[in-house]
């Protein structure tokens, strides 16, 4: 009988993942839930951050062994600092880092106000901010790891209706598709996920209470239902997102038909405009009347 090839693809990523280390913000449910349970799948160690500590024990509960649950609010540049330098202490190195963490607003532009611009780029972009500039330079040392970013394809494209997500996300994908080059020097990868869209509880913005009930909100799955295709699943994007880091892509996008649409927004962006423009309409009439 022939004994396996240690050099196979499954050995290679067997080795990829086996005991390695990482941090996954926003880990107590959607994409940072799956993203944790396919590491730890992977054999991986993995500190699962959120600033929920207690859906993130929870969740880590449901994992088995092998997962850290932390309550971290990765606005806190402080305790980013201290959760990664731990990881490092105890593991040996932070070999992984995914700034997963985020927030989303919906609606017209027109009923936001600063409190609200103020949030989304504190957590999606400040947030991934704090991580990197915590990780990166113990990576830089050691000569090697990967910083992994959730962008979304509203970073690669317009996503009316979500114009302040969309504003974080292409700061995302600016920062990490810039840091790559620099990092690549030092034996670092960077990478950005573009997923397009995701049925999470990032959905679920929650009711609005006071002088906020009377601002008016998009039914967002069905808004992007209409404007992307079928949502995929937290795992689905787990599964080809540490696919693609594997593989050390820049961009992430996931599904298939999401790389259509960024590459027909790249080409073609008068065709996109016109099918954005007719999918707002028929959400805003249906919605505002």
């Amino acid at each position: 009988m022939k004994r396996g090839n240690d050099n196979s693809p499954q050995s290679n990523m067997d080795t990829f993942w086996k005991g390695k280390s990482a941090i996954v913000t926003g880990a107590a449910s959607g994409i940072g839930l799956a993203l944790a349970a396919g590491l730890i799948e992977r054999g991986s160690r993995v500190w699962m951050a959120d600033i929920d500590g207690v859906r993130a024990q929870k969740a880590a509960a449901s994992l088995g062994s092998g997962v850290h649950p932390v309550t971290l609010d990765v606005c806190d540049a402080v305790a980013f600092r201290k959760l990664v330098e731990g990881v490092a202490r105890d593991a040996g190195a932070v070999d992984f880092l995914f700034n997963n963490a985020g927030m989303l607003f919906s609606g017209e532009v027109l009923d936001s106000d600063e409190a609200q611009c103020d949030r989304i780029i504190d957590v999606n972009i400040r947030g991934m901010v704090n991580g990197t500039l915590a990780a990166y330079p113990l990576m830089v040392g050691r000569g090697r790891g990967h910083i992994v970013n959730m962008a979304s394809l509203a970073g690669l494209a317009p996503a009316p209706l979500l114009s302040m997500y969309s504003m974080t996300k292409h700061a995302v994908v600016g920062f990490s598709s810039s840091l790559r080059y620099e990092a690549e020097r030092h034996g670092v990868r960077i990478s950005a996920i573009c997923p397009a869209g995701v049925d999470t509880p990032l959905l679920d913005e929650g009711p609005l209470s006071g002088a906020e009930s009377e601002r008016w909100r998009p039914d967002v799955r069905n808004y992007l239902t209409l404007a992307a295709g079928r949502l995929c699943t937290p795992q689905q994007v787990a599964r080809e997102a540490l696919r693609g880091v594997e593989r050390n892509r820049e961009l992430i996008i996931i599904p298939a038909r999401a790389r259509l649409t960024a590459l027909a927004y790249r080409f073609a962006p008068d065709l996109v405009a016109a099918f954005g423009r007719q999918v707002v309409a028929t959400v805003i009439g249906k919605g505002r009347g």
